[in-house]
């Protein structure tokens, strides 16, 4: 039996929930409704949904306290879709920041965002097209570190674990299983989340920064994470492959 994807849509705004919600049921979806942040909470606690579409403007924890909190915990994994003002740059860009894995700005059609969705749970699930990636490594080395590839975390020397979102850590994956190979940002936004940039897309380069604060990482003498000059990135580490978590 096919699985039914679970949708958690988190806005204060009752008609838009039902308006959502509807939609989406009728496309073969299960859908939890929050007007906020405690009502995010307990639904969370019968479960994780397969993908939470959060909107940034909330009473009280706003969308990008939310979006903080869920990848700080047990739902890292869990992807979010941010829904933001469509004049607010500022906040896409934040949102991106603090782990969001796509937005939508405000007012959408509802056949755009049932694409947004079904596209962010493509590309979590689903190797990228053409990539050949190690699944069968459970943990990958590199540096100081090592990359959980189960958890979705990462490991440093004394073994303390570093929270990644689903966006960190499809980039992660996509540079690691790509050493010394350079990529551009049209290809890196291709391969991890579907699309192609536009002229004033940053996400992918607020990506990279946010790894590289991940792996302590300086952006001038960079140990793994390089930027070419009208080119793209490069991983410049050496990759190795751990048969098991230590």
């Amino acid at each position: 039996m096919e699985k039914i994807d679970h949708v958690l849509i988190v806005d204060d705004d009752r008609g838009i929930r039902e308006l959502l919600a509807g939609y989406l049921e009728k496309n073969g979806m299960r859908v939890s409704t929050a007007a906020n942040g405690r009502e995010m909470r307990a639904v969370l606690a019968d479960g994780a949904p397969d993908l939470v579409v959060l909107d940034l403007m909330l009473p009280g924890d706003d969308g990008l306290v939310l979006c903080r909190e869920l990848r700080a915990g047990k739902f890292r994994a869990v992807p979010v879709l941010m829904l933001t003002a469509r004049s607010e740059e500022t906040d896409r860009i934040v949102g991106l920041e603090m782990g969001a894995d796509d937005y939508l700005a405000k007012p959408f059609a509802v056949r755009e965002l049932l694409a947004r969705i079904k596209s962010v749970l493509r590309r979590t699930r689903m190797l990228p097209p053409g990539m050949q990636i190690t699944e069968t490594a459970e943990v990958l080395a590199f540096g100081d570190w090592r990359l959980d590839t189960t958890a979705r975390h990462l490991l440093d020397t004394d073994g303390t674990q570093v929270a990644l979102s689903g966006a960190e850590y499809r980039l992660l994956r996509v540079l690691l299983d790509h050493p010394q190979r350079v990529l551009t940002r049209d290809q890196l936004l291709n391969l991890t989340q579907g699309r192609q940039a536009d002229a004033f897309d940053r996400s992918i380069d607020l990506l990279i920064s946010r790894l590289r604060q991940r792996l302590r990482d300086g952006a001038r003498e960079p140990r793994y994470i390089k930027t070419l000059r009208n080119e793209g990135y490069v991983f410049c580490a050496t990759v190795t492959v751990v048969s098991a978590p230590e």
